[in-house]
């Protein structure tokens, strides 16, 4: 094992503030990192097509993606865990039956199996992106890694008595990441720490959502965004400012990785 570190970053509510820009102060945080050997990733729920620009901007090349089920390294993948394609015709016929429909997501694109619909305009809208394209067939020919079922919370119950093949996890009011059971960010990180022989205790993440909660236990610094909801919080080590108040610059400080600047 190394004595590498390494730090993950949430995207929305973290990397992103609420106008879905990188705050000057993450810029120039995440640059000194680099400038100083510390490898800087990105573990997030998003497909990887969906931060291709961050990643250029913020020039990182290692991330987790799909909450853990699609994890590269320098451009190379090193961990990949499609949802199981079977059970996935199970949740669709049972969500269609419901008037729910649903998106896919394979490494390179996205489609959706209903054309126009409220809750997926809305929830695309909402990370300021463009909604998937309209393809019924996608999912049969495409290794899929997530996908979104866009209900209510109230309706989610009904596919939680599934069979457990999946684990779902709700981001959005009108939508559930739909994820292989067992997979997290936390999963994703660990396959990597395997990879590159980097101990867990020279770890560090910042989130702020569910999908950041395993992942917050899981490494050894634990960092909270002061807008994180109070379930990411309590898994949190450390609690930092507000995204919008230059909370990674100030959480990166508070666990001595920015001594100096």
């Amino acid at each position: 094992m190394t004595k590498q570190k390494i730090v993950f970053f949430d995207i929305d509510g973290t990397l992103l503030d609420h106008e879905k820009q990188i705050p000057d102060s993450t810029r120039q945080a995440i640059k000194h990192l680099q400038e100083n050997g510390v490898i800087t990733a990105i573990a997030t729920g998003r497909a990887p097509f969906m931060f291709e620009e961050i990643r250029k901007e913020l020039n990182i090349n290692t991330f987790v993606s799909f909450n853990g089920q699609y994890v590269v390294h320098d451009n190379n993948v090193v961990f990949k865990n499609p949802l199981s394609a079977e059970a996935l015709v199970l949740l669709e016929e049972k969500a269609t039956a419901a008037g729910h429909p649903m998106a896919f997501f394979s490494s390179e694109s996205m489609a959706s199996n209903r054309d126009g619909d409220p809750f997926i305009k809305t929830s695309f809208n909402d990370l300021k992106m463009n909604p998937p394209l309209f393809d019924m067939s996608f999912h049969n020919n495409n290794e899929i890694y997530q996908a979104l079922l866009f209900c209510e919370a109230n309706d989610e119950a009904e596919y939680l008595k599934l069979k457990s093949d999946f684990e779902y996890i709700r981001w959005h009011q009108y939508s559930t990441d739909v994820i292989p059971a067992g997979g997290s960010k936390a999963l994703g990180i660990k396959q990597l720490l395997d990879s590159l022989k980097i101990d867990v205790r020279h770890t560090y993440a910042f989130g702020d959502a569910l999908n950041d909660i395993q992942m917050l236990s899981f490494v050894n610094y634990g960092i909270a965004m002061g807008n994180a909801l109070d379930e990411t919080k309590n898994a949190a080590r450390f609690i930092t400012k507000h995204v919008d108040q230059d909370g990674i610059y100030h959480g990166l400080q508070e666990v001595g990785l920015l001594t100096g600047v």
